[in-house]
């Protein structure tokens, strides 16, 4: 696994609710116009446009933005550092966020699209067996 797939997978993907992995993956499914690059919102999170909507996000503001319902470029912005912040938390590496967030601004967008759709796939799949699991326990305590 590469740098930016284990901080994706250990740091990343925890943070993000089932809702904005869905919508990241059919932006990355569909090439979603509004997925960009090399920054984290359109508008930029400039203080005299913080309170308009968001047009386009990187990978992880679009998740909160497009999956999670947050609409302006304060909230998705607020969004993105939180996340960073408890990935790096998570992996115990400060800035350890930046294998992905590098990864995913610095590489051609046609290899964007085609390897991190599998990975969100992939984190998707685990994620619903985890749930599913997590429901048969819960069904053995209740008829316990």
């Amino acid at each position: 696994m590469t740098s930016w797939q284990t901080v994706f997978h250990k740091g990343i993907v925890p943070c993000l609710s089932t809702a904005g992995l869905k919508a990241l993956r059919r932006a990355l499914a569909t090439d979603d116009s509004r997925l960009m690059q090399e920054g984290t919102t359109s508008p930029p999170p400039l203080q005299c446009v913080l309170d308009w909507p968001v047009e386009a996000a990187c990978a992880v503001g679009y998740c909160g933005w497009v999956g999670d319902g947050l609409e302006t470029v304060a909230e998705v912005e607020e969004f993105f550092a939180k996340i960073c912040f408890d990935c790096d938390q998570l992996l115990q590496e400060p800035a350890g966020c930046r294998w992905f967030l590098n990864w995913f601004d610095e590489t051609p967008r046609d290899v964007v699209l085609r390897e991190l759709l599998p990975e969100v796939k992939l984190a998707l799949s685990a994620r619903a067996r985890e749930e599913e699991a997590s429901a048969g326990r819960q069904g053995l305590r209740e008829g316990a």
